[in-house]
C-alpha cells in the first residue's frame, strides 16, 4: 500500500524537465502552483482508502504523476472559459447558449471598427464632439415608424431607464397578470423598484379590464405599464385589454403608455410573420396601436448583439437619453457595429435570410430533411444507429411560449454506450456540442446548427466509433 511519504517536495517535482519547460512558458509561481495542487490531489488519494492500493508506490512515480497532473492543470487554465459551442438542440434562441448567433456582415462590422478608432461619439462633418445615440437611431425608425429611439445593454436596462425617466417617485400602473420572472429568478417588481418607481397593480392573476387601469389612475400616475408575459401563457377563465384600450384610457390623461415587448419582433410589413410567431406582438404594431414606448431585446428574434431598444415619441425617449443611469447602461462601439449591421439586413429584403436566426425561423422541414439524411447517412456504422425521426424547434428565449416549428431530428444510438454517454461525449468535442436526449436516443436538431458545421458534427459522432 503506498503512503503520502512518497510524496517528493515541491522543489524536486519543479526539477523534472517537463516543468522546467513549463516554467519558461508559464512562470516559476503558476507551475509551482498547479504542481502543490496535484501533490494536494495524489495525498488526498492515498489517504482514502479506497484508491491508496492504486496511487504510486514510489517517489519517483509520484513525481511523475504531480508532473503530469500539473500540465493538464496548466493547459486547462492557457484556455479561454468562454468557447465557440455548436447549438443542435433546436432551441433558436438559446439562452445558455448565447442567444441569437450574429450575421457574417455583424461579425464584419464588429472587427472593422474593433481594429482601431471610430467616430463613436464624433461629427465627422462637423469636426466637433458628437453622440453616440445617433448610431443605429435612423434604422431603427424607418423600419418601426418610431419618432426616436434610444440603445443600451440589454432589455432589462432599457426597462429600468424608461421607468427611471419617466416615472421616479411616482405610480407605474400594470396588471397583477403581467408581473413575470424572466431567466436567472428576475423579477419585473424587483426591477421596477429598483428603478424608483412606485408599483401599483391592477386586476388580479387572470383578468384584468381597461377599466381596472381608469380607475387607478390619480395624480400620482406617470404611466401605464404593460408586460409581454414572453415565456408562459395563461389559458381558460382569462381577460387582457388590448393596447388599443389601454391607449384610449390614457390619453385623456395625457399619461403615457409604455410596453416592454421582452423578444421584439419587428413586424416589418414586407416580412410574413412565421406561424410559431403568430401570437407574439411586433414592435410596428405596438407602436401603430398607441404605445407611446417599447422595449425589447436586440439579441433574440431582431438577432443581433446583446441590446436593450427603446422606441417611441422623441420627448420620451430623450428623458430617458438624458437620464443620469443612461451612462451605466450605454452600449459599446462594438455593440453599435453589430446593430447597425444587422438592421440594414432587415432593411435588404434579399440579405435578410443572412441574419441566423431569421433564416432558422424560416427554414423549411425540406431543407432541414435533406441535411439530416445526409448526415444519417455519414455516420451510421456498426456500432451506431442513425435514424431520422420527425420531431419540433422551438423559438426560445423567452419568446412564444409552446411555439412548435415541424422539424426532422437525426436520432442517435449506440450499440456499446448509453445515450447519455454519448451526449457527454458531443460536448467534450471541439467545439462542443449540445445536443438532446430523449427516450435513451441523441436528438440532433440541425435547425439550430450552422450548415457549414455538419460536417463539425460528422466528424464528432464518427470518433464515437474510434
Amino acid at each position: 500500500m503506498s503512503s503520502p511519504r512518497v510524496i517528493p517536495s515541491i522543489d524536486q517535482v519543479l526539477q523534472r524537465d517537463a516543468l522546467v519547460r513549463a516554467q519558461a512558458r508559464h512562470g516559476h509561481a503558476a507551475v509551482a502552483q498547479a504542481a502543490r495542487q496535484a501533490a494536494d490531489e495524489l495525498r488526498g488519494s492515498i489517504t482514502a482508502a479506497s484508491s491508496a492500493d492504486a496511487a504510486p508506490a514510489t517517489a519517483e512515480a509520484a513525481g511523475a504523476w504531480i508532473e503530469q497532473r500539473a500540465l493538464t492543470l496548466l493547459a486547462t487554465r492557457a484556455e479561454a472559459s468562454l468557447r465557440p459551442a455548436i447549438n443542435a438542440t433546436g432551441v433558436i434562441v438559446h439562452t445558455n447558449l448565447g442567444r441569437a448567433p450574429l450575421a457574417g456582415a455583424a461579425l464584419d462590422a464588429m472587427a472593422a471598427v474593433a481594429r482601431g478608432y471610430a467616430n463613436l461619439e464624433f461629427d465627422i462633418d462637423a469636426g466637433v464632439r458628437g453622440h453616440r445615440h445617433v448610431h443605429a437611431e435612423r434604422l431603427l425608425c424607418a423600419l418601426t415608424g418610431a419618432e426616436a429611439a434610444l440603445v443600451v445593454n440589454n432589455n432589462a436596462a432599457a426597462v429600468m431607464l424608461v421607468l427611471a425617466a419617466v416615472a421616479d417617485g411616482r405610480e407605474a400602473i400594470v396588471s397583477r397578470g403581467e408581473l413575470v420572472e424572466i431567466g436567472g429568478g428576475f423579477r419585473v417588481p424587483d426591477v421596477m423598484r429598483q428603478s424608483g418607481a412606485i408599483l401599483r397593480e391592477v386586476g388580479t392573476t387572470n383578468r384584468t379590464r381597461a377599466a381596472d387601469y381608469a380607475a387607478a389612475i390619480c395624480d400620482r400616475t406617470a404611466l401605464l405599464l404593460r408586460v409581454h408575459p414572453s415565456n408562459f401563457r395563461v389559458e381558460g377563465f382569462t381577460e387582457r385589454p388590448g393596447l388599443s384600450d389601454i391607449a384610449k384610457v390614457a390619453t385623456p390623461h395625457a399619461i403615457p403608455v409604455f410596453e416592454d415587448l421582452g423578444s421584439g419582433w419587428l413586424g416589418i410589413d414586407d416580412v410574413e410573420t412565421p406561424a410559431a410567431l403568430a401570437d407574439e406582438p411586433s414592435v410596428r404594431t405596438s407602436l401603430a396601436r398607441g404605445a407611446d414606448l417599447v422595449a425589447f431585446s436586440g439579441d433574440k428574434l431582431l438577432g443581433g448583439p446583446q441590446t436593450g431598444i427603446v422606441l417611441g415619441k422623441r420627448d420620451l425617449v430623450d428623458r430617458a437619453r438624458r437620464h443620469p443611469l443612461m451612462r451605466a447602461v450605454r452600449a459599446d462601439k462594438l455593440t453599435y457595429a453589430a446593430l447597425e449591421a444587422t438592421l440594414m439586413l432587415w432593411a435588404t429584403p434579399s440579405r435578410r435570410r443572412e441574419i441566423p436566426v431569421y433564416r432558422m425561423l424560416t427554414m423549411s422541414v425540406d431543407e432541414i430533411a435533406d441535411r439530416a439524411r445526409a448526415l444519417a447517412a455519414a455516420i451510421t456504422s456498426a456500432t451506431i444507429t442513425a435514424t431520422i425521426v420527425d420531431g419540433h424547434s422551438t423559438i426560445g428565449g423567452g419568446s412564444a411560449p409552446q411555439s412548435a416549428l415541424p422539424t426532422r431530428l437525426v436520432a442517435v444510438t449506440s450499440a456499446v454506450v448509453s445515450a447519455a454517454h454519448v451526449a457527454a461525449a458531443l460536448r467534450r468535442a471541439d467545439p462542443p456540442i449540445i445536443a438532446r436526449v430523449e427516450h435513451d436516443r441523441v436528438l440532433i436538431d440541425l435547425r439550430t446548427v450552422a450548415p457549414e458545421d455538419d460536417g463539425v458534427v460528422r466528424r464528432a459522432v464518427r470518433k464515437l466509433q474510434q
